[in-house]
């Protein structure tokens, strides 16, 4: 008997199947959702906030003085600076304004993760640390860009998909001069860290390293290891700290969680 038709057969069946199995398995995979919902919010900003009138800056990391801060999406216009923070969940989301932590719920199963705008309102300090514009001016919003559902009441900065839009467009009364703008944006830019792959290594590595008290630190401003000290004398003495291993020369300092 000649098998040669179906084994034909069977691998024509497998030229169409594969890659389409290779598609769903990319589709699923928590690093791809999380590219696409970062995309789908810059998208989003792309098409709905005119570039004439809302300067965008994406993806600025800053030094703060536990490490480095990273914020996702920063629109810059004369109705006020717009701090975006992205999160890519699905399940239904639980939680309130003044919350410390909040509920994802996926079926049976509950997680609890940090309060957004918590997390975005040091975003929002480590950016007013250096702009020189009025503290009111800058607004933190959270856009959850997944296939989730907000089961609690929640503030109008916190938003769905393209619904921070309606949230930034809703600021009508300008704040800013064009000069104070212009002035900004280019005091992100030049006090952001350079935006390369070493940067946001650097940054996963600070965020590791706060989580876990044992973790290898880097300084945040010369690059030597960070070691534990104890402090010797005020009131702070017998206490730990995180001490450059470059000092004197260099003296940066962070707090042990």
């Amino acid at each position: 008997m000649n098998f040669d038709p179906l084994i034909n057969q069977a691998l024509s069946v497998a030229y169409w199947l594969l890659p389409i199995a290779l598609i769903a398995a990319i589709l699923k995979n928590p690093w791809f959702k999380g590219i696409f919902g970062e995309a789908l919010v810059t998208f989003f900003g792309w098409l709905l906030l005119p570039t004439n009138v809302y300067q965008r800056i994406h993806n600025v990391t800053l030094q703060t003085q536990d490490g480095t801060t990273q914020i996702d999406h920063i629109f810059v216009s004369r109705f006020g600076i717009f701090v975006v923070e992205t999160k890519n969940m699905q399940g239904w989301i639980l939680g309130g304004e003044h919350q410390a932590q909040w509920t994802q719920r996926i079926y049976k199963k509950s997680f609890k993760f940090q309060n957004p705008l918590r997390q975005n309102y040091k975003h929002v300090k480590s950016l007013q640390a250096i702009l020189n514009v009025p503290q009111d001016t800058i607004h933190s919003v959270v856009v959850f860009a997944g296939n989730s559902t907000f089961k609690t009441p929640m503030p109008a900065n916190v938003t769905k998909a393209g619904g921070y839009i309606r949230y930034i467009k809703s600021f009508q009364i300008p704040v800013l001069t064009e000069s104070q703008v212009q002035a900004a944006v280019s005091q992100i830019q030049s006090g952001r860290l350079a935006p390369t792959r070493e940067t946001h290594r650097q940054h996963v590595q600070q965020l590791e390293a706060r989580n876990n008290p044992n973790a290898e630190r880097l300084c945040p401003k010369c690059g030597n290891q960070m070691i534990k000290r104890t402090s010797k004398r005020g009131s702070k003495a017998g206490k730990q700290f995180w001490g450059c291993s470059a000092f004197p020369q260099c003296k940066t300092i962070q707090p042990i969680n």
